[in-house]
């Protein structure tokens, strides 16, 4: 596999510089002050202690300024590649299950469209901003953005949020497949991308500041966001679906119980169901203006726990485990 050359900014990489504002007083362009580094499949741009990629930054910076939520608002937030699609199909059929058949794949969106299209992100995927004022209440989007990036409003509303994250080497090999599916020059190997995500340079990342920021607000708010983790949905679907459901106000009655609504949707909603459906077998979508097409089926790999000792070292494990212990050490949340 030919190794991606990387280039960055920055005099210690270890050591990241502290991003400079975007309220910046700069006579050019403020972002060209950021510091940026090469390596994934498109170059990351540090924003207030953030990665995000080059040709997103902009959208993503209006995001806290202009993002209007409402109190109804139901927010979809994730870390890239911790079952993104899974949650969103699940979302979408639980709080839609009274409008759509299940097996009408004439009128059910999910049998013909996929789950990233139905649940728009803020400020991209059919999320842009001016588009989510268009939306009828309640909402259901999503984001990949870490909490403190999100408008103060979303706490002071009230909106509900639901994160999903994964256990962190499953999480990075996950990540390290998928961009090198979209990657249009040269892959990133699997020794360079490992250093990066262990020195916090993701998409998104560092992954621990995300993962504990939405996890300290789960904990100060539990009636507001709820706190979910890739394997808590492998291992029971079925009490993910129905807890789920209670948290978003729309509990299955006992007859959906006993009729199996609740099983139906988790069947509808599985990895082989989905990823057997022609739009994700064969469909994709456009991005950066065109330059980049990601087809549906590379958002379907395994859908597995414990894949990563498929591909990394014993000794990589054991050191991506020693840094989750460091970085979340007193907080509570534990792998």
């Amino acid at each position: 596999m030919e190794q991606a050359q990387v280039e960055t900014k920055e005099k210690d990489s270890n050591n990241p510089p502290a991003a400079v504002s975007s309220e910046t007083n700069h006579d050019e362009n403020p972002i060209a002050t950021l510091p940026t580094r090469e390596g994934w499949s498109t170059p990351l741009i540090l924003y207030n202690n953030c990665w995000l990629r080059s040709h997103m930054l902009t959208k993503f910076m209006l995001v806290k300024e202009n993002f209007k939520p409402r109190h109804d608002d139901i927010i979809l937030a994730t870390h890239p590649k911790s079952g993104t699609t899974w949650l969103k199909a699940l979302a979408f059929t639980i709080v839609n299950r009274s409008r759509y058949a299940f097996a009408d794949a004439e009128h059910n969106p999910l049998l013909t469209r996929n789950p990233q299209t139905l649940v728009p992100f803020i400020g991209a995927q059919g999320g842009e901003l001016d588009h989510l004022e268009t939306l009828p209440s309640p909402r259901l989007l999503a984001t990949h953005l870490p909490f403190s990036l999100l408008p103060s409003a979303v706490t002071t509303m009230d909106c509900r949020i639901v994160y999903l994250c994964r256990e962190p080497k499953d999480g990075f090999i996950s990540r390290w497949h998928f961009d090198n599916k979209i990657a249009q020059g040269a892959k990133i190997d699997l020794n360079t991308a490992f250093t990066m995500f262990c020195e916090g340079c993701s998409p998104f990342g560092p992954f621990w500041d995300h993962y504990l920021q939405y996890w300290k607000e789960s904990l100060q708010r539990p009636q507001e966001v709820r706190f979910l983790r890739y394997e808590e949905i492998v291992s029971d679907p079925l009490k993910v679906v129905r807890d789920l459901a209670g948290f978003l106000g729309v509990p299955f009655t006992e007859e959906e119980e006993r009729s199996g609504v609740d099983q139906e949707m988790v069947r509808l909603c599985s990895f082989k169901a989905l990823s057997s459906l022609d739009i994700n077998r064969n469909g994709g979508v456009e991005r950066a203006e065109g330059k980049i097409f990601i087809r549906y089926s590379a958002l379907f790999r395994q859908g597995k726990t414990g894949d990563w000792v498929n591909h990394m070292s014993k000794d990589m494990g054991e050191k991506l485990d020693r840094l989750v212990e460091d970085k979340f050490k007193g907080s509570g949340l534990k792998f």
